[in-house]
């Protein structure tokens, strides 16, 4: 017999290791999971990569593959009998079979992928004592005295089953379709609302609205909803029952109702009796078939399940598209307003308020002067006048709303009030006559403008301003309003109004004959000439957002340089998140999150949506504007662009404000826009805890306000990074979310920051924000070496500027060309 060396015993002994370890993992564990447990889809293989059943073995819980790809897993709760997925951690980020689900000692668990946190409970140093899946399908974590930690019924997906408590912050979001759009349900102001994910939200049913419900008490304001027996029941903050939407006529106590989101907009309702997904009710959310963003393509009208395009799109686009993909690219040429037709109805009118009450010229006017704007419906016998920047279909049925999209202009008038080929036919004379009129006025004025500008030409030059920058505005197209610098004198009341003072200079109130307010700014300092100011000034105003402060108008006046903006009633953020004096009014935490993701949207757009992406510079509560509900807009972007880089020096504001600055302003690297990321990061701080992100009267521990939010979040006590005089709900995932997007925004290494559209993203729910890394402290050295070199509330001395073509790179600080 032939004698073992050591090296075959050893051999043979990480064998039945590797063996054992594979058998240990491959057991199904029933009801509960302790913590120290791990594995990837590969351990429970033979289970179909569930490793946690309920009790009644009705759900399971571990790897499932995805539909598109069969190599990629979710890890999710499904109900046994028939795979439905009814709950998943990781919709959006799909692992592979070798990735790793961790449950800890700590108490978290969490998805690893390729050395990446995909998603977590963040749950460590909770008193997590085990993992339980419940015969509800609840995944629930529970403490040493058996207390619910986390649940997966608190963190919805698309779907909701039988008495899991749908609560207000909630959102049921579907997977995106084809066309890249999802849809989410939400409880909201007291109504539960379900709203396509277009870039602005359109909402297209509520239950408020909803005929079919059941009033149980009248007045109350929804909080919770739950689906109990055959019928939605909504309640209160007290559990009052308010509502019932009674969706089948199966009255049995012992069935699971599941209802589902889909990915086409509609909400249906189904059963999991007897292990198998049946019974499908016909009743359905909405429940007119052409009540969806999506009945039909985009421009089309829906009419009981048929679909036509308009004869007066179809006439111009055979394809029934007007071409314009995003509204705000200059590239593709001029626009016009083209009518679609009268007696149309759109699926959000019932629920969004009308931008403004004018006449139809009235709401054209506010179409064309908002790039934004893809679609009009207007109401003759009301005068609201409603805007849209992303289009769905249409229906019939709308009788006295008038309709009309944004296309590309042919260069005519006749798509305003399109005619058919016989009136066109018989108006083609006239049409020639006027054209060769037209050429012939425009040849004597040219000719004329030649003979004065030689008699001009052999006078000595006049100190004033000369006749070709006069008219120069009128070769602008898209040019803001031009005042003259006495009607803004009396229109301020010669500046006596001081609002604010910023580092491009001071902001006074003013007035319009008809009452509308105004904010004027004068720019101190600025020495461009007016034609290079008014082309500046004309590529800021044609930028258009709900989230920017709009500009009105300019003077450029010799030496007087004045921007006139909206008026914003409540003045800039600090003054609201600052407050010493804690009676006065306080913004609730709801405020504070939509004003953070208003801001956010507001910085996307100029990153993301203009030709050339517009780096802000100097992003701080004081740019961020209030209107008078509170709506958050970003003010002073592009104003860098007005200053030369000699007069940056000078100007040292345009290199940001102490506290805000990135670090790659200070360390001398290359700045983009995520530069203004981690601007926005600090000022997303402040919101969330109502102080400054240096305060050298707090305690040296919390005197750097982000180092301090670092340290709450590893220790999991993020309660402390809030302000301490907000109220919030515990359940309020929002509060979490963002302390995570903003640690993730001030993160040091710029190439970590997220991009302002996936903040937006992150914010509104669609897609999971992991654990931001650490920070490296980098910042908190700069910036305490920063703070100490410098006194009072003044800007960065470093040697940077905003114009700086070393520290832009390729990134021009402009906006559409």
């Amino acid at each position: 017999m032939e004698t073992w060396g050591f090296f075959d015993f050893v051999g043979m002994f990480l064998f039945l290791l590797l063996l054992s370890e594979g058998c240990m993992g491959s057991v199904q564990n029933i009801g509960t999971v302790n913590p120290g447990f791990r594995g990837t889809q590969m351990n429970w293989i033979d289970n179909q990569g569930l490793f946690l059943l309920s009790n009644d073995s009705n759900f399971g819980f571990g790897f499932t593959k995805t539909p598109q790809n069969v190599t990629l897993f979710l890890v999710a709760t499904i109900h046994m009998s028939s795979s439905t997925v009814v709950w998943s951690a990781n919709r959006a980020s799909p692992v592979q079979m070798s990735d790793n689900f961790v449950f800890d000692d700590s108490g978290n668990a969490y998805l690893q992928s390729g050395g990446s946190l995909i998603w977590s409970t963040n749950t460590s140093g909770k008193g997590v004592s085990a993992m339980e899946l419940l015969d509800s399908g609840n995944l629930v974590l529970r403490g040493k005295d058996s207390s619910v930690i986390w649940q997966s019924f608190s963190h919805p997906t698309n779907t909701l089953l039988s008495n899991q408590k749908f609560t207000d912050g909630m959102r049921l979001v579907s997977n995106p379709n084809n066309n890249n759009l999802s849809y989410f349900l939400e409880i909201k102001n007291g109504d539960m609302i379900l709203s396509a994910g277009f870039q602005t939200p359109q909402p297209y049913w509520s239950m408020s609205k909803e005929n079919q419900k059941i009033i149980n008490k009248d007045g109350g304001e929804v909080t919770s909803a739950s689906l109990i027996a055959n019928s939605w029941r909504f309640f209160d903050q007290n559990r009052t029952l308010l509502w019932q939407f009674v969706f089948s006529d199966n009255i049995d106590p012992n069935v699971t109702w599941v209802s589902v989101l889909g990915d086409d907009g509609f909400i249906t309702f189904s059963t999991l009796q007897n292990g198998s997904l049946s019974n499908v009710s016909p009743t359905k959310i909405p429940k007119d078939p052409c009540s969806t963003p999506e009945a039909c393509d985009p421009y089309n009208v829906c009419d009981s399940n048929k679909c036509q395009c308009p004869a007066s799109i179809l006439s111009s686009s055979p394809n029934c598209n007007p071409g314009i993909v995003s509204p705000c690219d200059s590239s593709m040429g001029p626009t016009e307003l083209l009518k679609v037709g009268d007696g149309l109805d759109y699926f959000a009118l019932g629920y969004v308020s009308p931008v403004n009450k004018t006449d139809l010229d009235g709401c054209k006017a506010i179409c064309v002067g908002n790039c934004s704007c893809l679609a009009l419906l207007f109401e003759n016998s009301s005068g609201n006048c409603f805007v849209f920047d992303s289009i769905g279909s249409f229906k019939n049925n709308g009788a006295g709303f008038v309709s009309f999209i944004k296309v590309l202009s042919t260069g005519g008038s006749g798509n305003n009030n399109p005619g058919g080929g016989g009136s066109s036919q018989k108006r083609f004379p006239y049409v020639i006559i006027i054209a060769i009129s037209t050429v012939l006025i425009i040849i004597g004025l040219l000719y004329g403008a030649y003979r004065y500008h030689r008699r001009k030409s052999k006078l000595p030059e006049s100190p004033k301003d000369n006749s070709e920058e006069d008219t120069f505005l009128e070769s602008l197209s898209g040019m803001p309003i031009r005042f003259t610098y006495n009607f803004l004198q009396t229109a301020t009341n010669n500046f006596s109004v001081k609002l604010g003072q910023g580092g491009f200079g001071s902001v006074y109130q003013g007035a319009l004959p008809d009452g509308t307010r105004l904010a004027v700014k004068k720019l101190e300092g600025i020495g461009q000439g007016k034609k290079e100011f008014r082309a500046e000034v004309s590529i800021i105003g044609s930028i258009h957002h709900l989230h920017l402060v709009r500009l009105r108008g300019f003077c450029a006046e010799g030496a007087h340089r004045l921007l006139v903006y909206e008026y914003m009633a409540n003045g800039s953020l600090d003054k609201w998140i600052f407050k010493k004096n804690t009676e006065d009014f306080m913004l609730d935490w709801n405020t504070r999150f939509n004003i953070a993701l208003g801001t956010a949207k507001g910085l996307a757009y100029l990153h993301e949506d203009c030709d050339a992406k517009i780096i802000h510079c100097d992003i701080k509560p004081e740019n961020v504007l209030l209107d008078s509900n509170f709506l958050a807009k970003v003010s002073d972007f592009g104003l860098a662009k007005l200053m030369t880089r000699e007069q940056s020096h000078v100007f040292t504001t345009l290199r940001g404000t102490r506290g805000y600055l990135a670090p790659e302003w200070i360390t001398n690297y290359a700045i983009s826009e995520k530069s203004d990321v981690y601007s926005y990061g600090i000022v997303l701080l402040e919101i969330i805890g109502g102080r400054k992100s240096y305060d050298p009267n707090e305690s040296s521990e919390k005197s750097h306000y982000p180092s301090y939010a670092f340290k709450m979040m590893e220790e999991g006590k993020l309660r402390n990074i809030l302000d301490s005089k907000l109220e919030v709900d515990e359940e309020d995932e929002r509060v979490a979310i963002a302390i995570k997007v903003a640690l993730w925004c001030i993160q040091d290494d710029m190439h970590l920051r997220p991009p302002m559209t996936k903040v937006v993203q992150m914010l509104e729910g669609l897609c999971a924000v992991p654990p931001p890394p650490m920070s490296s402290q980098m910042g908190s050295r700069l910036y305490s070496n920063f703070f100490k070199s410098t006194s009072g509330e003044g800007t960065s001395s470093a040697p940077s500027d905003c114009n700086s073509d070393a520290h832009l790179s390729a990134v021009r600080l402009s906006g559409p060309r």
